[in-house]
């Protein structure tokens, strides 16, 4: 690093955000947004908002810009799962059990999701419908300000994995999901654990990993279907529920107790929907 430039200022996500250097950085992030006339801004440029951006990328203004520019495009250009975020157009999905965010985080900090491959019907559901559900819990979790600091894990299982669903993940599908876990959500992707994966949704993951970074690449870990112990390596059975070997409440509380907290959130999630028209 050149002396002369400013250095990152990742102590910056240990202060909340009303302190003087978070406020000073939002600052700067919004007069570049605004020198750059990027046009629609898909969401509101407000301190909260900015500061998830600064956060996920440990304070680096230039890469906090990028994110902010690859999310904005994102939701402008597929507005067929990122627009429209209001929960009643996948609450089918979501009552079917789909998937759930755990009560406790991880050691680290980390926001814990489970995906539960067997509950999405492809004949009733598409990839889109799963995509959007997936949205949906990072743009409520990202508004936590130790998810911002910490980051998130989700856990797949894939038992139940169909040729019928590989067959709904198209190259341009398999390059969004990619997007969003590499550079165009304001979250930091700590680890994502599959369970479960049988042989033939390796062609699926073959198609989606040359558009995921080297980063999040090395925190891909598969278990296949003895993954108990390793996955209890990586986060401890008090929190898993008990599907998992976990000592809490089941999978089906833990999803519902998360369906009716994304209910009880309409009303935020429709406000962020209608800035895309």
């Amino acid at each position: 690093m050149n002396p002369e430039e400013p250095r990152p200022q990742h102590h910056l996500n240990e202060l909340p955000d009303d302190s003087p250097p978070v406020k000073a950085a939002v600052a700067e992030l919004r007069r570049r947004a605004k020198r750059e006339n990027i046009q629609p801004w898909s969401i509101a440029l407000s301190d909260a908002s900015l500061a998830r951006f600064l956060r996920a990328r440990d304070f680096e203004h230039d890469l906090a810009w990028k994110l902010l520019k690859n999310y904005n495009k994102c939701r402008i250009e597929y507005p067929e799962t990122n627009a429209d975020l209001r929960p009643y157009s996948i609450l089918s999905l979501l009552h079917a059990g789909y998937h759930a965010v755990l009560r406790e985080r991880d050691p680290s900090g980390s926001r814990v999701i489970i995906y539960r491959v067997a509950r999405w019907d492809p004949k009733v559901f598409t990839a889109f419908d799963v995509f959007r559900v997936s949205l949906i819990t990072s743009e409520l979790i990202v508004r936590e300000l130790e998810t911002q600091r910490n980051g998130v894990k989700v856990i797949f299982d894939l038992q139940g994995w169909k040729f019928a669903h590989a067959l709904q993940i198209s190259p341009a599908m398999a390059k969004r999901i990619a997007a969003v876990l590499s550079d165009s959500f304001p979250l930091k992707v700590r680890g994502i654990h599959l369970i479960n994966e049988p042989l033939f949704f390796h062609p699926v993951f073959a198609l989606v990993k040359p558009f995921i970074s080297e980063k999040i690449k090395k925190r891909i870990h598969m278990h296949g279907d003895d993954y108990t112990q390793s996955l209890q390596e990586c986060f401890p059975a008090r929190i898993l529920p008990e599907e998992y070997g976990g000592e809490i409440v089941s999978m089906e509380q833990l999803s519902q107790e998360w369906t009716d907290f994304i209910m009880e959130s309409a009303s935020y999630l429709q406000s962020i929907s209608l800035i895309v028209k």
